[in-house]
């Protein structure tokens, strides 16, 4: 298991395995750059998907969020290859058979059987980033469900099974740092931003400081200048993932709310000042594009009120984009402004009203595969 933070000095793996690249103990000058993480617009491979299943949260739970990973499916197949992580080889038979159902081509989807706790493969998935030569390798960052809210054993195995099946170089930085992929925003030219309540917290990492981190992320995605938000822990689960309500949409502009929609999603008003003045590498000032929350708030298919609902956690693929909708007549509207932000691709709607309602929307449950 991985709770805690081991002293930098003395980094260990007690799970190390072989092909696993171990870490060093982090330098004490300037921060070095090892790998760089692709910005999620570039070409893709394919994208992974968890797929949901009953052994945890039973089979309501399952049968409530089906429809929303065929339609994901449905919307990638055409432009990459989507790869579905199934609990066992009875769920993979039940998959096929949803899939075919709904006339998805099978041409692009691939399988790969390893048990799950759950379906949000942004936080613990693998990280695919590029060294210097462009070789493409997994990163394995601690998972340890946010903070040990919920079960993760399972999931933190996924990183280390997919680069073994795919005979990648791995990572291992389970005892480097916890870090969930929906903590962190990259902008493609070495920005990063990231709320403090879900990377700096006692429940991740404790005792770690800002230079501490700072110096891994520059280490292990590549990025030098940081925009670091307070966020707000024990809201809910994620203790205030940036992806909820601030995104890069390019190098250029981030995507985000109004003033009020922030207040509404309870982001500080010092976050909101601080976002609202982000400069980007060269010290330019972001564009921004503000997305509406949804009109009304949101009711699941089996009738649970859940509060209004964020467009912000969209997903890129290569030829589409995939955007949370509710249902709402703000769909329409934000799926238009997001249109306008990438003219080469298609928007799609993916009703994500019952995925809302255990806490996410789709960036949180896909993660790209770099080409």
């Amino acid at each position: 298991m991985v709770t805690t933070l081991m002293t930098l000095s003395t980094i260990f793996f007690s799970c190390a395995k072989e092909g696993d690249i171990i870490s060093k103990p982090l330098p004490t000058g300037d921060p070095v750059v090892l790998y760089t993480m692709p910005e999620e617009s570039q070409p893709h491979e394919g994208t992974w998907l968890q797929w949901p299943h009953e052994y945890q949260y039973g089979r309501t739970y399952r049968n409530r969020l089906d429809a929303t990973w065929v339609a994901m499916t449905q919307a990638l197949v055409s432009g990459e290859r989507v790869h579905l992580i199934a609990y066992d080889q009875t769920e993979r038979e039940r998959i096929t058979e949803l899939l075919q159902a709904s006339g998805v081509p099978m041409t692009n989807v691939d399988f790969t059987i390893s048990p799950t706790d759950d379906v949000w493969v942004r936080d613990n998935g693998p990280i695919y980033v590029k060294d210097k030569n462009g070789k493409l390798l997994i990163e394995d960052w601690g998972f340890n469900g946010w903070g040990n809210k919920a079960a993760y054993e399972n999931c933190n195995k996924i990183p280390a099974k997919i680069a073994g099946d795919q005979g990648l170089q791995h990572i291992n930085l389970n005892g480097v740092m916890i870090n969930e992929g929906g903590s962190v925003e990259i902008d493609g030219h070495g920005v990063l931003m990231a709320c403090r309540s879900s990377v700096l917290n006692e429940n991740r990492n404790p005792g770690m400081t800002q230079e501490q981190a700072e110096a891994i992320f520059t280490k292990y995605l590549g990025v030098t200048k940081f925009i670091w938000l307070d966020g707000r822990a024990g809201l809910e689960i994620t203790d205030m993932h940036i992806d909820g309500f601030a995104r890069f949409a390019n190098a250029s502009t981030i995507i985000t709310m109004s003033e009020d929609d922030l207040d509404y999603w309870q982001v500080p008003q010092q976050d909101v000042r601080t976002l609202y003045a982000a400069i980007n590498k060269n010290g330019n000032a972001y564009k921004f594009v503000k997305l509406p929350l949804t009109q009304h708030e949101v009711v699941t298919t089996y009738g649970k009120r859940v509060g209004k609902g964020s467009y912000i956690n969209y997903y890129i693929s290569n030829n589409a984009i995939l955007v949370p909708n509710y249902n709402d007549p703000n769909d329409a509207v934000a799926n238009s402004i997001i249109q306008g932000l990438y003219p080469g691709r298609k928007v799609i709607g993916i009703d994500c009203r019952n995925l809302f309602a255990n806490g996410g929307m789709v960036h949180c449950v896909t993660q790209q595969q770099p080409r």
